[in-house]
């Protein structure tokens, strides 16, 4: 409705000289004068225009727009003139519409709390205290591995192991290290069934985490160091991604295995997040959350975060769960692809932080050979994609459940929301 609004004012003095008093401002009136019946609302905002001008001493300001804007051919000297330095921003806003910008709180910090130490390398320095997980990061150059875990993290992980369960997982996990010193976190997630949270404090707790080199984003059993031992060359990382292109028969959305995440749902600085609480059962008291569990429990706890065998093996004629993997060569199970890596077996001389010791290319040699696969597994299951350039709709519809999984009526546990890249994801846990 369209309301008018009148206010009668009186032009008199402030304050009337008969009785002393101060005027009333006035009577206020309203009308409905109609209904509208459409309504064009603009929320976007206006286009933006910076002006180019310099202030001066006294305050006046004078336009740059002819001695910036170039309107014919000039001689050199006229590039050589002094002019204010007039640099437009590189981008106005990442938004369509005026939101309200949420600015984040001051951090408050616990007692005792030193702020780290600022070098020229790091002007802006830390946001956050780091992440108590006491985790201990070994670079490819570095001179020794440590023999044995924080002090911090002993304390912190058995001070969390108060029941049978913590404890026989810790047992479980000695003897993960104990037949092979080297593994992924995909790997232990799909041999263990633990809280991703208390795996973050047993890990530190049984290895040190690789950051460079042929075995990055793996952890490595205190007192072993894979760079003195030519046999730890099958525990080397692979990064392998499922390549996509006009050359290979299907682009991005054709692309069978779906992303981890999707490109168009990120948050951005202005969202504001609010923790939903979580319904807690009784099998999560009884599985290591508390110490209310009986010991004569009839229905043993579901292995609701134990991961699937695909998430760290490569198996010929399955594709991988998600478009980039990390693959230790130990779990690439295609005999062709062994013999590529064990080559050099016995005559290994030297670790490099490239190939480690294996022979120079042999990861670029993997990854053909095992795109290769992954396109004959593509070609067998949509052939349309590769002997009709115009496929019509219907043959364009995504695989569902190709990579070697069956569907399960429970979902299956993700707690990582961050990159796409999962050793980053890993890193973000203890940084």
């Amino acid at each position: 409705m369209i309301l008018r609004v009148k206010k009668k004012t009186r032009k008199k003095k402030s304050q009337d000289p008969s009785t002393g008093e101060p005027t009333p401002e006035g009577t206020i009136s309203m009308e409905i004068l109609g209904v509208v019946g459409t309504v064009y609302k603009f929320q976007g905002m206006s286009d933006f225009q910076y002006l180019a001008f310099a202030g001066s001493s006294e305050g006046s300001t004078a336009s740059l727009y002819d001695k910036v804007l170039l309107k014919k051919p000039e001689k050199e000297e006229y590039f050589h003139q002094e002019i204010h330095l007039h640099i437009p921003p590189p981008i106005f806003s990442r938004l369509d519409n005026p939101v309200d910008y949420y600015y984040r709180p001051n951090i408050n910090h616990r007692d005792g709390y030193q702020p780290p130490h600022l070098s020229s390398e790091n002007l802006i320095g830390l946001s956050r205290a780091r992440r108590p997980h006491n985790a201990i990061f070994v670079n490819f150059e570095d001179g020794e591995v440590p023999n044995e875990p924080h002090p911090a993290a002993v304390k912190k992980w058995k001070k969390l192991c108060t029941n049978t369960v913590d404890m026989k997982v810790e047992q479980e996990m000695r003897r993960l290290f104990t037949c092979r010193p080297i593994w992924s976190r995909n790997a232990i997630k799909a041999n263990l069934c633990l809280h991703p949270d208390k795996l973050k404090l047993l890990l530190p707790y049984f290895a040190y985490y690789m950051l460079t080199g042929p075995w990055r984003s793996l952890w490595v059993r205190f007192g072993y160091d894979p760079r003195k031992n030519p046999e730890a060359k099958i525990y080397q990382v692979l990064d392998f991604r499922i390549r996509c292109g006009m050359k290979y028969g299907y682009n991005s959305n054709e692309m069978p295995v779906k992303a981890k995440r999707s490109t168009y749902n990120y948050s951005l600085p202005i969202t504001l997040k609010k923790p939903v609480p979580q319904a807690i059962s009784m099998q999560d008291l009884t599985h290591g959350l508390g110490s209310l569990g009986s010991k004569d429990s009839k229905k043993a706890p579901p292995n609701k975060y134990r991961l699937k065998e695909s998430v760290y093996i490569f198996r010929e004629g399955n594709l991988p769960p998600y478009r980039q993997m990390f693959y230790q060569l130990c779990d690439i199970n295609v005999d062709s692809l062994q013999e590529i890596i064990k080559r050099n077996d016995g005559a290994e001389s030297e670790c490099n932080e490239r190939d480690g010791w294996c022979l120079p290319k042999t990861s670029d040699l993997l990854r053909d050979s095992m795109s290769l696969m992954i396109k004959q597994i593509i070609r067998s299951k949509r052939p349309a994609l590769f002997t009709s350039p115009a496929a019509s709709s219907d043959s364009k519809e995504p695989l569902a459940y190709e990579s070697g999984e069956e569907e399960d009526e429970e979902e299956e546990f993700h707690p990582s929301e961050g990159s796409e890249n999962e050793m980053e994801t890993e890193l973000l846990d203890y940084v």
